[in-house]
């Protein structure tokens, strides 16, 4: 059996039971970075052979896995912080497994993109998490620009190198959105910036961020008419001019001064 093997984004007590009882019962660990596990493993007193498998890495070092499977041991896969698979190795292993019909599952836990949503204070009912984002400006804006119209929460990660660039694409494609810039999740200095696209982060980036940004606005299809069709339909619903114009200025997010005319009209 292989196990993707959930482990802490920050405090090293966000680990569930069953994630050290697996670690402790493989035969191996795979890591992201065995240097950087070490601190959690030896937290947690568990003694296993471990070694390496990156994203430089992942097909050669999938088969070596896949071998090892076949030869009766069990492996976990951990990565530096969180669900590996996501963002992380092990996307390149499932297509592997299930072509050798091999055994394998999650143990479950801590999720930078869900718990940054939460901090966030957007809309959390819909969201679509994307990732990170491409090297090249036009790789990264003809990515972003798939999402134009998604009516979701939009969910980044960002390296601290890449976050200004990352809000600048972002707001050249999606246009001015309220957006928050979250990081140092369950540490002590955790925080989450909320910002407008087009004002920038406003700080200096320092560490991984998580970066979200509000969704396109439903649109009010009366918005499609001219103003004077728009004001003529609440008319015929029976709203007297004020009230008409009222109404048009509120779909709009006009003034109503510049309506006046049609009452007039």
């Amino acid at each position: 059996m292989l196990y993707f093997v959930a482990t802490p984004i920050g405090n090293l007590k966000d680990i569930s039971f069953r994630a050290i009882e697996v670690l402790k019962g493989v035969d191996e660990i795979a890591c992201e970075d065995t240097r950087h596990s070490l601190t959690l493993l030896n937290h947690y007193e568990i003694k296993k052979p471990t070694f390496s498998y990156h994203k430089f890495n992942e097909k050669e070092v999938g088969e070596k896995i896949i071998e090892k499977l076949k030869n009766g041991k069990n492996i976990a896969v951990i990565s530096d912080a969180g669900m590996p698979v996501i963002s992380d190795p092990g996307g390149v292993l499932i297509p592997m497994l299930k072509q050798n019909g091999l055994q394998y599952t999650i143990i479950p836990g801590a999720n930078a993109a869900l718990s940054a949503l939460i901090l966030s204070g957007l809309n959390s009912e819909r969201f679509c998490f994307v990732g990170f984002l491409p090297e090249k400006k036009k790789d990264r804006e003809e990515l972003i620009s798939g999402f134009i119209d998604t009516p979701a929460t939009l969910i980044f990660y960002s390296a601290p190198h890449d976050v200004n660039k990352d809000i600048l694409s972002l707001y050249s494609v999606l246009g001015d959105r309220n957006a928050a810039a979250v990081k140092e999740i369950t540490k002590l200095h955790e925080s989450a910036i909320t910002f407008n696209l087009k004002d920038g982060l406003g700080v200096e980036p320092k560490g991984e961020y998580v970066i979200l940004v509000e969704g396109k606005a439903k649109q009010n299809e009366l918005n499609s008419l001219s103003e004077e069709e728009h004001f003529k339909f609440y008319l015929s619903q029976g709203l007297d001019k004020k009230e008409a114009i009222k109404k048009v200025a509120k779909d709009r997010g006009v003034s109503k001064s510049s309506l006046y005319k049609y009452t007039i009209e």
